[in-house]
């Protein structure tokens, strides 16, 4: 029965208050949900009126970082009592013109947290992978400077003075998800040694910062001057510094060692022994979260690995301490955590570390143990199926991944996990046509019903479907499918609105690709 337009806009607000009540960052703070442009033109007129800045946040109900943020930062009584200084506005991914939104704030990776000044230019982007404390202070320094971090980079760049507070908003800044909002990704290394260099005398934490970061980003590990090796061990040794550079030393540990100790030997040797002696330090550091923790340990797994393939899922020579460490962090988080965020944070955490050490029996049973727990247990699902493919289990990757799909929820995420079924499905079974075709048409008709599928992530999604049909297409039985398929796409292009044409072009670009 088809609804009156009185009725119809009802169920739509009723839908989008159920939605914005399930989808809430967390309590104690006044978010806003926003799902389209209106809601983000209200939210910033608010904060104009007001004379308040907004912070943006962009994320996702099964997504862990986001979820480890719900459980240590937006629920913090400082982080609800400073909220009230702005306006607070939250976006699901999988809300309604979500990603459309996306396109518009150049926001890709979830979770990304953006601060605005009340006229809606953007200060800077917090970095949500460090410790809450810590971006509880840049958000501070944000809300007091209100000056753009593009150009404090500018004046940096250039030369000119910056006051230890700017320069900590250089430091600290969100350089994972910039989505080169400051500057393009390959200029990022060279950036980053240049301000390291310039920052010298100003601050101690935020100089080391940047210069570790500068290291890390080096692509691949690629060796740098041998000459600073002193200055990592120096920091490694320090309790301070190093809890002070947590998040760099635990995320980026093999990157670090084989930029400063390029070739396996004695150097190197050191290097990993002085390495994971700090990292262990933190692994035991209460004042940490848990899932901090955890990170410190995996960041020691990785470095045990170094010596091994990239992908080779028994690596050799695994510390048995290092390993019995791995199996009672994880069977100790699985008991003790009660709090739902923190759980979908930590448990698929403690499952990837034990899969890194080659604990893949642990690895799926504390997945298998979490799912009934779990908020969105087709994350955990898909875990379980890149445990299988990992270990050259097809079948079961496959039988795991279609589980995943099947249950995923959300139209951009329905589209994330299918085009990752799909992915496999041609990886592991290229063979079985009448199930791709299938899997394929049943992506494209999630799209049709989804008036964002053709921006930010969706798009992408979308856009690896037709990428892998154009290279899986051999046969003919294969070029009958894909042919198929490419006419259905085109009744979806044809159906898209006509005054949306980013829409409209990418979707006729994917039946280019295809």
């Amino acid at each position: 029965m088809k609804l009156s337009p009185l009725l119809s806009s009802l169920a739509l607000a009723l839908s989008l208050a159920v939605h914005a009540a399930h989808a809430s960052p967390g309590p104690g703070v006044s978010w806003q949900s926003a799902a389209a442009d209106a809601d983000i033109d209200r939210a910033f007129t608010e904060a104009k009126a007001a004379k308040k800045p907004v912070l943006l946040y962009w994320g996702a109900k099964w997504c862990p970082p986001c979820n480890q943020l719900k459980a240590t930062l937006f629920n913090r009584a400082d982080f609800i009592e400073q909220s009230k200084a702005f306006v607070a506005v939250g976006i699901d991914g999988d809300a309604p013109g979500a990603q459309k939104l996306g396109t518009r704030f150049k926001v890709r990776g979830y979770p990304t947290l953006i601060l605005f000044n009340p006229n809606g230019s953007e200060i800077t982007r917090l970095p949500g992978e460090a410790d809450a404390g810590q971006v509880m202070k840049v958000l501070q320094l944000g809300l007091s400077s209100g000056r753009p971090v593009k150009a404090v980079l500018a004046d940096a760049k250039a030369g000119k003075k910056l006051t230890a507070n700017e320069w900590r908003l250089l430091g600290f800044y969100g350089w994972e998800t910039d989505e080169q909002q400051l500057l393009p990704a390959d200029q990022r290394a060279a950036t980053l040694a240049q301000l390291a260099k310039a920052s010298e005398g100003v601050d101690g934490e935020t100089n080391t910062r940047l210069w570790l970061k500068s290291i890390g980003a080096l692509a691949d590990g690629k060796a740098t001057d041998a000459a600073q090796l002193p200055r990592l061990r120096a920091v490694l040794a320090d309790a301070a510094q190093s809890r002070a550079q947590m998040d760099v030393l635990t995320n980026e540990a093999p990157d670090l060692v084989k930029a400063l100790a390029p070739t396996a030997g004695a150097t190197r040797t050191q290097l990993v022994t002085e390495f994971d002696a700090a990292l262990k330090r933190l692994n035991e550091d209460t004042t940490l979260s848990r899932a901090d923790r955890l990170n410190a340990l995996q960041g020691r797994i990785d470095l045990a690995r170094l010596g091994s393939p990239k992908d080779e899922p028994h690596p050799q020579g695994m510390p048995a301490a290092l390993l019995a460490n791995a199996r009672d962090q994880a069977t100790k988080a699985n008991r003790e955590i009660t709090d739902g965020y923190e759980r979908q944070a930590v448990v698929t955490e403690a499952a990837h570390l034990l899969g890194r050490a080659g604990l893949w029996k642990e690895s799926d049973e504390l997945l298998q143990s979490a799912l009934a727990r779990s908020h969105s247990p087709y994350y955990l699902m898909s875990q379980l199926a890149g445990n299988a493919k990992k270990q050259g289990k097809k079948a079961e990757a496959l039988r795991w991944y279609e589980e995943a799909y099947n249950k995923s929820e959300g139209p951009a995420t329905r589209l994330q996990w299918g085009a990752t079924y799909f992915g496999a499905l041609v990886e592991l079974a290229p063979e079985d046509t009448a199930r791709i075709e299938k899997t394929a048409a049943q992506l494209f008709a999630d799209a049709q019903k989804d008036p964002g599928a053709f921006y930010e992530r969706s798009e992408r999604s979308l856009k690896k479907v037709a990428t892998l049909l154009a290279g899986w297409s051999k046969t003919p039985a294969q070029a009958a499918a894909v042919g198929r398929l490419k006419a259905q796409l085109d009744g979806v292009c044809g159906k898209l609105d006509g005054g949306d044409a980013q829409a409209k072009t990418a979707c006729q670009g994917l039946m280019k690709k295809a």
